[in-house]
């Protein structure tokens, strides 16, 4: 059994990348936690998103079987105002508390610098004579996010393809806990498009549906 933590922006992003990896870890009997550092609201400005938010989180926890979930309420869309070094010694105390085997966390090159930021510090907190136990660090795409980066900075390039044919529909079924932060097709959150894309990478590799995923750190 592997350890797998799971570190996200915004409330949301833990299942949008990485939903049916995560399910999939689950099935194979993994234990598999969530840390979600952003309330992912107070940039929007409506009452009780928050809270509504974090509801729709633990409810999309359970729907997938994961071990533990963690939200810290940290600014949304703020994360770059805070000092780093204060978001690494808290991303390093989850690590502590949990001794991942695999870390999945954003892509640095995402267009929300919030995603950058959490990837700066899952990296940092990660390096390996802190965690000489991790095995892999890879990191995922985030659909509306990933796509819509600069195009002069990194592409994301994926090197790992992990098939989710089994686990796409617990996925789907735990995104609808987001009732927020759904949309319309074409919009790339809808339950539409995460499929549509699933069975794209899919089509890569050969499989019905697949999460795309770079790897930074394996070790054997």
């Amino acid at each position: 059994m592997s350890t797998v933590l799971v570190l996200a922006a915004h409330p949301d992003d833990e299942l949008l990348g990485v939903g049916g990896t995560l399910a999939r870890h689950v099935r194979e009997g993994d234990s598999v936690h969530a840390v979600v550092l952003s309330e992912g609201a107070s940039s929007r400005y409506r009452d009780g998103l928050a809270e509504d938010l974090a509801k729709s989180a633990h409810r999309a926890a359970q729907v997938l079987g994961l071990t533990s979930i963690e939200m810290w309420s940290l600014p949304d869309q703020r994360l770059d105002a805070l000092p780093l070094i204060d978001v690494v010694q808290r991303v390093e105390a989850a690590v502590d508390a949990v001794r991942p085997d695999v870390v999945y966390t954003h892509f640095p090159g995402d267009v929300n610098t919030d995603h950058g930021v959490a990837a700066r510090a899952a990296w940092t907190a990660c390096r390996p004579y802190v965690l000489p136990g991790l095995r892999r660090f890879a990191v995922f795409e985030t659909p509306s996010s990933t796509e819509w980066a600069w195009s002069a900075d990194q592409a994301f390039t994926p090197s790992l393809y992990v098939d989710v044919t089994g686990t796409l529909d617990d996925k789907l079924e735990a995104m609808r806990c987001y009732d927020t932060e759904l949309r319309d097709p074409p919009h790339p959150r809808s339950l539409c498009a995460l499929r549509e894309r699933a069975a794209y990478w899919g089509s890569r590799v050969g499989r019905p549906a697949v999460e795309p995923f770079q790897v930074l750190r394996e070790v054997y």
